[in-house]
């Protein structure tokens, strides 16, 4: 008898699929072979898909998860179809390897995605009070 997978092992298989592509993301577009406007547009994907922050916030109904089920993935998609496919191959393996010796951290990424949005938090505040004032 075939064992049939659930609902949630089947989203869990591609949630970690989605996880392999955007670090194989992440590598492409470290890679000089791949063209600037695609390396731009790749590491919007990544920033984003790496991001704590969203378009829309989690806690709102439906919509709040809507973008990480749909943006997410349609960027990752985009991206992948922009990188010369022997990049990405070279991506996925150098990828795969990498996620099965370690868990990467670049903790500069991460400061880097921070201080944007706290950069951004800060000019929409500053907007609100200078309009406020008027």
């Amino acid at each position: 008898m075939t064992h049939r997978k659930t609902f949630a092992e089947r989203w869990k298989v591609r949630a970690s699929e989605l996880r392999a592509e955007i670090f194989a993301l992440y590598l492409c577009y470290q890679d000089a072979r791949v063209p600037w406007f695609t390396r731009a547009f790749t590491a919007l994907v990544v920033a984003y898909a790496f991001s704590p922050i969203d378009l829309i916030p989690d806690f709102i109904p439906v919509l709040g998860y809507l973008d990480d089920l749909l943006l997410i993935p349609a960027g990752v998609a985009l991206a992948i179809r922009l990188i010369p496919p022997a990049v990405l191959n070279d991506c996925r393996k150098k990828a795969v390897t990498l996620l099965d010796q370690e868990q990467p951290q670049n903790w500069w990424i991460a400061v880097i995605i921070i201080a944007i949005w706290v950069a951004v938090c800060a000019w929409i505040m500053y907007s609100i009070f200078n309009w406020l004032i008027r």
